[in-house]
């Protein structure tokens, strides 16, 4: 049989899918699409996430807070988080992270981000980490904690230089759409110099549209045009980036 597809970042909890959710994931299976990870955006999102779970199998989950919808979250208290985290399908922390573009200032952010670091550090599990021109800062607190499971650097689209130092400190490369479009120079040349090993494919659905598809919803059925394209890239075969990619996250997540 031919390697299964796992897209490692799909937001399938939001309510665009919710009128889609059954027949989506039976034609994901149906494509060989068989493992997905929600993300952790919100305390009051992971009881959600996990319903998703328990009623998909093959569908994981993280718990975290995502640094745009901080405004509206509290840190919860470590019991109710610890809680979230030994959720069955439960497998990493996040996403979680450093957003210097949005109107919340870096130090409100990286109080969050620390918690999530040190949680991180006392349940060992991965992180899945968003980073939006705050890599250095990013990356000093990485050193700082030195977090044992590593994780993922979601929706990276950085230089090779850049990759080198997350991979350095244990993170994965998350790679999604962006490596479609030809004028992402810089990305595209960064996927074909860093280890396969290295790499994981995701959509970020329903966001980071593929080429071709601007203006309209993304999927996880696109997992598999981005595992195309990287194949394209590397100049190996498609099952090969698949296998690997597969394995990468199966390794990171535990599964």
């Amino acid at each position: 049989m031919s390697p299964h597809f796992f897209d490692s970042h799909c937001h399938f909890d939001f309510e665009v899918f919710d009128d889609t959710r059954r027949s989506l994931w039976s034609a994901c299976l149906e494509k060989n699409i068989q493992q997905l990870l929600i993300p952790g955006i919100h305390p009051k999102q992971w009881l959600r996430a996990q319903a998703i779970t328990e009623q998909y199998p093959g569908i994981l989950m993280a718990a975290g807070i995502h640094p745009w919808w901080l405004a509206s979250a509290v840190l919860p208290e470590t019991e109710q988080w610890l809680a979230a985290l030994k959720f069955p399908q439960c497998v990493a922390l996040g996403e979680c992270g450093l957003d210097a573009v949005i109107d919340l200032p870096l130090e409100k952010q990286q109080v969050v981000f620390e918690a999530h670091l040190q949680m991180a550090v006392e349940v060992s599990m991965p992180l899945i980490i968003h980073v939006r021109q705050a890599h250095n800062e990013t990356l000093q607190l990485l050193k700082r904690y030195q977090p044992p499971r590593g994780g993922v650097i979601h929706g990276f689209s950085g230089s090779i230089e850049l990759a080198k130092q997350y991979w350095n400190q244990g993170f994965h490369l998350g790679i999604g759409g962006s490596i479609t479009y030809p004028r992402a120079h810089k990305t595209r040349k960064m996927v074909k110099a860093m280890p396969l090993a290295s790499l994981l494919i995701e959509t970020d659905s329903p966001d980071m549209p593929l080429s071709g598809y601007q203006g309209q919803p993304n999927s996880p059925l696109r997992i598999i045009e981005i595992a195309a394209t990287l194949a394209e890239l590397r100049q190996q075969s498609l099952e090969t980036i698949t296998e690997a990619t597969t394995a990468n996250s199966c390794r990171l997540f535990g599964r």
